[in-house]
């Protein structure tokens, strides 16, 4: 990619992270929550008695971390946490970059995003180390079409609108699926939207093609508005992870294999009774319980980082960083520290 490009794809990237700074200082400066935060859940959930320490959890509300929520809901994180003498605070924002900022920000402790907005949160400078997995999934983000639009190969999107979130791991997918043809994200006229937005976006037929991720895939399919191109089969692996603050991870490591030790049991919920985590969860996703299900079959949930994952993001890194999207290179291996799995 040549020089041009790669300023193009950063002044992009960085005019999205500014965006997001803006909005965090929103929030800082009010007593109610801003739009930047999905939805706010109970704080008491996290209340232990006796506790000696507190994490805050930025949180999202996507069915890629179902086994969080899971944890969340069924008491896990609580049970596990109370263990290493914690509680837990609990926060739902839109986005992995908006959640890198609140953290920047001083007013989270933990995260879980996809595998680019971690990586672009280290090469700012945060303090990050990524402890564990989520979740990975291959179909759990796709690239989507109007279901009745004339576009039949990513081929034909050369020259079309596209909506995706700048700095999260869509950019890659659709960077990816472009090189496949011989094209650039320059041969596309690239719309930054949250994940709401492309779907406004694509139902008003304002952009030609979106990249998004589940529940919003599984929506749009079964409602008729959308279909899918293309999604990450064959060329990426779709890591979720979860990272800490390194000065907390350090400070209480029991405090972080407790949290991996709940999120585990999150997802063992899901592989042997999908029924009953299905209800837990469901509701926070807005989707029906079969939808959920439906989700579930693109994803593995596991909180394990087994030598695949970690050579999947050292290729999401090595691509961030040649396409101008990081502000340094990035040391996958010691931004990685699975000393904390169980």
């Amino acid at each position: 990619m040549n020089a041009s490009t790669r300023s193009s794809l950063a002044g992009r990237v960085i005019k999205a992270a500014a965006t997001a700074v803006a909005l965090v200082m929103t929030l800082a400066a009010c007593s109610s929550p801003s739009a930047l935060i999905a939805n706010a859940n109970d704080k008491s959930k996290g209340s232990n008695s006796g506790s000696t320490t507190t994490v805050r959890i930025a949180a999202q509300p996507y069915p890629l971390y179902s086994d969080i929520w899971v944890a969340y809901e069924e008491g896990y994180l609580k049970e596990e946490l109370a263990k290493a003498k914690a509680s837990f605070t609990w926060d739902s924002f839109k986005s992995g970059p908006l959640v890198n900022e609140a953290v920047a920000a001083g007013n989270a402790d933990v995260g879980y995003m996809a595998d680019l907005p971690a990586i672009i949160a280290k090469s700012t400078g945060q303090d990050i180390s990524i402890v564990s997995n989520v979740a990975y999934g291959e179909k759990a983000l796709a690239v989507l079409v109007p279901k009745d639009s004339p576009i039949k190969t990513v081929a034909d999107l050369k020259g079309k609108k596209v909506g995706y979130a700048v700095g999260s791991y869509a950019e890659h997918l659709l960077a990816l699926l472009l090189s496949k043809d011989g094209l650039t994200l320059n041969d596309v006229t690239s719309a930054n939207l949250s994940a709401d937005d492309q779907v406004a976006a694509l139902q008003n037929k304002s952009v030609d093609a979106i990249v998004i991720w589940e529940q919003y895939i599984t929506k749009l399919e079964d409602d008729g508005t959308a279909r899918v191109l293309a999604d990450g089969t064959g060329i990426k692996r779709g890591n979720m992870i979860t990272y800490f603050t390194t000065d907390y991870a350090k400070q209480h490591p029991e405090v972080v294999k407790a949290y991996n030790r709940a999120v585990q049991r999150g997802a063992d919920l899901i592989n042997k009774d999908p029924d009953k985590a299905a209800a837990a969860v469901s509701k926070d996703f807005g989707v029906s319980a079969d939808q959920l299900k439906k989700i579930w079959t693109r994803l593995t949930f596991t909180t394990k980082l087994e030598s695949a994952d970690i050579d999947a993001i050292k290729q999401v890194e090595d691509f961030a960083w040649k396409n101008g999207i990081l502000k340094s290179e990035v040391d996958v291996d010691k931004l990685i520290d699975t000393s904390y799995q169980n």
